[in-house]
């Protein structure tokens, strides 16, 4: 799969060094797959959410970060919605990032 845009992730983990290495094996598992429906997310990400419009959320590093991707699996396309903590996720609306 391509992500979309990898500079988001390079300047959140600028400025939170500890997520750095976690996001940069997501980057790896993430470019790996070919996957044929959302629900094929589960199987490699057991706590990714699966949400309507072609959205998942991941958790990073032990839930303290999270992703808002959509995932368009006939373009084999990951675009980063959001990136944040957990806590700044908890404010937000995933449905309308």
């Amino acid at each position: 799969m391509r992500i979309i845009s990898n500079a988001r992730l390079i300047e959140f983990y600028t400025k939170h060094a500890d997520s750095k290495l976690p996001l940069e094996v997501w980057v790896s598992i993430i470019k790996g797959l070919e996957i044929k429906n959302l629900n094929e997310l589960k199987k490699v990400f057991n706590s990714v959410d699966i949400l309507g419009n072609n959205r998942a959320i991941f958790d990073i590093k032990g839930n303290r970060y999270r992703i808002i991707t959509v995932v368009l699996v006939k373009n084999q396309t990951v675009y980063i919605r959001w990136i944040g903590t957990h806590a700044e996720y908890d404010r937000i609306d995933a449905h309308s990032v």
